[in-house]
């Protein structure tokens, strides 16, 4: 929301505002980008659902894949971002412009790759993601487009990432909210009026994705407040991909282990059959939702503290965490209570007529959502050493709650307890994550307070 506002000014705010009012103001277009991609991935799991129960099994399955491309985005996005902001933070707008280039080019060339690589393994791709024999043929439809517009998918994290950071979430909104509403038009002609199925829910969603790749791309190249992208500055150095990888790793951990659980979820859910992927594949998506408002929130948070952090105004990180846990900590509750009042209703809006999905889904839900408030210290924390450059400490914080926790939950659990097993181990693995966070920011709280403010 700092449209038009030149860089001193915004830097004069960054580091001068009170946190209260700047930390909202960013966050909010970030919170409405957040969760209007979130609500156009429920309209891909509703619509396909009116398909069939293999069907909607399938967006389950394929939604692992789209965590794979997701966490090298953001890895490459947030490592971006947060070398911008820093660099911005000490007044080196140089050094900004070159990361910019740097991150953008890097991830359209990662994001081909990515491409060719699931293209040509396709078969295999869809099995190993946990496809059953009848929700493989609909898995391969859905995947076979996203694939097409993996590289301007990649493009589009990196630059909304590079205009947060920047402190120009507007922007960024713009064209992560016109694709995701354009998603959500065309996802009913595509699947119902052209008949094309899931391979239209598919098409549909990269469609969209170019539209936010060619928004984002204006905004960034014509926009006088913001880092331009131009490929002359694209002058990478190893020091530079070090610094991206390591601050970014925290992302590419985070999603890149979701993605893991999320197959072993499926695995797992499988032998239950297809209503219980079904089932699963419709709660993610929904606690994606109500976790997009947080990340959203912490997301404005982050610019803040890196611009904070690289002036050397440590009590001022301080300030702006403590103030994002809890805020954070009561949307939680009152999202998550209100969520649990109506769970039922929730998962019957996606699969009204298979009562084993309601069934499964109704009691997963409700066990996740008890464990929801907790997220804002564990979000929170995570945003924090992330931002700051604590790459290692980021990275240990953003795998817990997805791999180090709910990995061997999965394993474990589902053999011991059966489908009461898979729908208990996220919630285990919250309480076991935010044990661990306690301990490591109590070490990282102590050193930031130690460290005196530069004048």
């Amino acid at each position: 929301m700092m449209k038009g506002m030149s860089p001193e000014k915004r830097t004069q705010m960054m580091l001068g505002a009170p946190v209260s009012r700047v930390i909202p103001r960013l966050a909010i277009p970030t919170i409405i980008s957040m969760l209007i991609t979130a609500i156009y991935n429920m309209a891909d799991t509703f619509f396909v659902s009116q398909i069939g129960t293999s069907a909607s099994g399938a967006v389950g399955v394929i939604f692992s894949a789209m965590a794979i491309i997701q966490a090298v985005s953001f890895m490459m996005g947030m490592g971006t971002g947060t070398n911008v902001s820093q660099a911005l933070g000490a007044g080196d707008e140089e050094r900004a412009r070159r990361y910019a280039a740097v991150g953008f080019f890097s991830a359209f060339g990662l994001g081909v790759v990515l491409a060719i690589l699931g293209l040509s393994n396709i078969d295999v791709l869809v099995r190993f993601l946990g496809a059953t024999e009848t929700i493989a043929p609909y898995a391969k439809d859905y995947a076979t487009y996203i694939f097409y517009a993996t590289p301007f998918m990649m493009c589009s994290f990196v630059m909304n990432n590079l205009l947060r950071f920047e402190g120009l979430a507007m922007y960024g909104m713009v064209g992560i909210s016109t694709g995701g509403i354009l998603n959500m038009i065309l996802d009913p002609i595509f699947i119902f009026v052209l008949g094309l199925g899931t391979s239209g829910a598919a098409i549909a969603t990269a469609i969209s994705q170019f539209v936010s790749f060619s928004i984002l791309l204006f905004m960034c190249n014509t926009k006088p407040d913001a880092i331009t992208i131009d490929p002359r500055n694209f002058k990478p150095t190893a020091k530079m991909y070090g610094r991206i990888l390591y601050i970014g790793f925290p992302s590419l951990g985070r999603q890149g282990i979701a993605s893991i659980s999320t197959i072993l979820l499926n695995t797992a859910a499988g032998v239950h059959g297809d209503a219980a992927i079904a089932a699963m594949s419709i709660v993610t998506r929904f606690i994606m939702f109500i976790n997009s408002s947080i990340i959203g929130f912490g997301q404005g948070f982050q610019p803040v503290c890196g611009f904070s952090y690289g002036a050397g105004k440590y009590s001022r990180v301080r300030e702006a965490f403590w103030f994002c846990v809890k805020v954070a900590t009561v949307l939680l509750v009152v999202l998550g209570g209100t969520a649990m009042l109506f769970s039922e209703q929730i998962v019957t809006v996606f699969r009204r007529d298979d009562a084993e999905v309601i069934r499964i889904g109704t009691l997963a839900l409700r066990l996740q959502l008890s464990t929801i408030p907790l997220w804002g210290f564990i979000v929170m924390s995570n945003m924090l050493t992330q931002s700051i450059g604590y790459g290692a400490r980021a990275t240990l914080l953003s795998v817990a709650r997805q791999g180090i926790f709910l990995i061997p939950a999965l394993l474990v659990l589902p053999g011991a307890l059966g489908l009461i097993g898979i729908q208990i181990a996220q919630p285990i693995s919250d309480v076991c994550t935010l044990v661990l966070t306690i301990v490591i920011m109590t070490g990282v709280l102590r050193q930031l307070k130690s460290m005196p403010d530069k004048a």
